[in-house]
């Protein structure tokens, strides 16, 4: 049985062209919010985790001096280099990595950041303890992520639904356990926040190439969710659409000087 990394670099292999395209990665307000609550200087070096096809390492570069774009998955760095390319910008280069095992000095960079990845990662605080590690002394970890209702049952149901589609989808967290993940590793918490996110059904599976039965068992579960789940997941048809909702945590930590 394959593991959940082995999972994610063929799933997101074989679907990479669509990530690049993908407006909840590309375009999502939460890229807007790390860069506004990180406040990037020229002078920085930046390492973006688990980077897919490099939304965020891209929009770091117009405000750094260098951005490390990582993956565990060549076709997503590929893809990455590609749009780079594309911008005329100079100043990103891609890196293999494991986020449990990131091949990198420590001490090394200003920022590290990781957008819409960490729920595939099978060890989140090891992933948190890395990046604490190649942080310059008073450098920020700046995470953001599909996050889980408080409510251990719905977190279960959510889970569920998102491991259908996706069988690289590990876990996603609550807040307060971010919080945690991050004091644990001995950053101070500067900033936490949620940013709720409306998804179109079809694009979502689309980035999968999701069969359809296994489609049909999705609209299910988004229609029959318990309460609690439903609270979140909020389905809903709009002008013939039928989406759904997802909250995203952004966690912002501070490395001791």
């Amino acid at each position: 049985m394959p593991d959940a990394k082995d999972l994610a670099q063929h799933i997101f292999g074989a679907n990479a062209a669509a990530y690049a395209t993908s407006r909840t990665h590309a375009q999502g307000k939460s890229l807007g919010r790390l860069i506004e609550l990180t406040r990037p200087q020229a002078s920085w070096h930046v390492l973006d985790v688990a980077t897919g096809a490099g939304h965020t390492a891209l929009a770091f570069a117009l405000h750094v001096a260098s951005v490390v774009a990582s993956d565990i998955t060549p076709q997503m760095l590929a893809q990455a280099e590609k749009l780079a390319q594309e911008r005329g910008l100079t100043n990103v280069t891609t890196q293999i990595a494991d986020a449990a095992d990131l091949p990198f000095d420590s001490v090394s960079f200003d920022l590290v950041t990781s957008r819409i990845a960490p729920h595939h990662f099978a060890d989140v605080q090891q992933f948190v303890n890395e990046c604490v590690r190649v942080l310059k002394p008073g450098g920020l970890l700046a995470v953001d992520d599909n996050i889980a209702p408080e409510d251990g049952a719905a977190t279960r149901y959510i889970d569920d639904y998102e491991r259908l589609r996706d069988p690289s989808h590990v876990r996603c967290l609550p807040l307060s356990e971010w919080r945690m993940c991050f004091e644990r590793a001995g950053l101070t918490v500067l900033h936490s926040e949620t940013i709720e996110k409306q998804i179109g059904f079809e694009e979502w599976c689309g980035h999968q190439k999701t069969p359809p039965d296994v489609m049909a068992a999705l609209r299910a579960m988004l229609l029959n969710a318990p309460e609690a789940a439903k609270a979140q997941l909020k389905p809903v048809t709009e002008d013939g659409v039928f989406r759904f909702s997802m909250v995203e945590g952004i966690v912002i930590g501070r490395k001791p000087m």
